[in-house]
Formats: C-alpha cells, sequence, structure tokens
C-alpha cells in the first residue's frame, strides 16, 4: 500500500531534477542577460513552489489510481491526461531554459495549462480532494505563463543572417 503511493508521489520530482539540472547553470547566464517583469517571484522561489506542487500532483495521482483500482480501463482517460501534462511539463524547461527558444516555450505552457485543466476536470468526479491538489499547480502555471508571456515578448529573437 505505501510503496505506490510513495512512487507515485515520487514521480513527478524525476522530471524536477533533470529541469533542475538544465536550468542551474542557464539561470547564472543566460536567464541573467533577459529583460523580466518587475513582478517576477525570486529565482529562490521556483525549487521551493516546484517541490510542492510536484508532491501534490503526485499525490492526487496516486488517489485517482486507487480510487479507479490502479491503471484499468475507467483509468485511461485521468491517468492518460495527468501522464499528458507531467511530459509537457517536463518538456518545458528544456524548450525554454535549454533551447532557449521563448516563443516554443510559450506555446507549450499554454497547452500544458490547457491539459492541466482537462485532468482536474476529469479527476473532480473521481476523488475531488486528487482534483484541487492540482489547484495550486494550475494557479502556478497561470503566472509561469504570464512570466514566459511577458519574456518573449520582452526579449525578440534576434534575426539569423
Amino acid at each position: 500500500m505505501w510503496l505506490p503511493m510513495l512512487g507515485m508521489t515520487a514521480l513527478p520530482h524525476l522530471g524536477g531534477f533533470y529541469g533542475g539540472y538544465v536550468t542551474r547553470k542557464e539561470v547564472k547566464t543566460w536567464y541573467t542577460t533577459l529583460e523580466k517583469p518587475s513582478w517576477r517571484p525570486p529565482n529562490a522561489a521556483f525549487p521551493i513552489a516546484w517541490t510542492c506542487l510536484y508532491t501534490g500532483m503526485g499525490y492526487g495521482s496516486y488517489l485517482v489510481w486507487k480510487e479507479l483500482g490502479g491503471f484499468t480501463q475507467d483509468a485511461l482517460v485521468p491517468l492518460g491526461l495527468y501522464g499528458l501534462q507531467l511530459a509537457l511539463n517536463w518538456a518545458w524547461t528544456p524548450i525554454f531554459f535549454g533551447a532557449h527558444k521563448l516563443k516554443w516555450a510559450l506555446i507549450e505552457i499554454v497547452v500544458l495549462t490547457g491539459t492541466v485543466g482537462a485532468t482536474m476536470l476529469s479527476w473532480y468526479p473521481i476523488n475531488r480532494t486528487a482534483s484541487l491538489l492540482l489547484a495550486p499547480y494550475l494557479s502556478w502555471l497561470c503566472l509561469a505563463t504570464s512570466l514566459n508571456y511577458c519574456i518573449w515578448r520582452d526579449n525578440p529573437e534576434k534575426k539569423e543572417e
């Protein structure tokens, strides 16, 4: 009983560790050269926020998995949407920080935010607590999407000659 809960709660953190690896160097070099809005959270807030958000979404996925009796036919859509949003979440950091593709990262985070909303809707009738555990994540993504937009708008890509 404890192993699935721990495994599913820890799973999102795997992408977080990779994202931290990709981000670590870029935050001190490339990211400092970008124009950013004054209202952006301090850099130190991001790992704290993501630790909480990954834990909440992971535990929520466990609650849905448990409620539906594991990876059953009924779990296909709610856990499939969860897996899709998790993959999109993990993909954003290499696009933004690794490839420095601000526009593509913006498009990707908009799709991610919509997918998290769809995941919440699919989870709500199954386990209300699980769905509500994604609410802070959705809120953070709205902030992150706004931040991504402002950075993209204020840092036009240089034309290659």
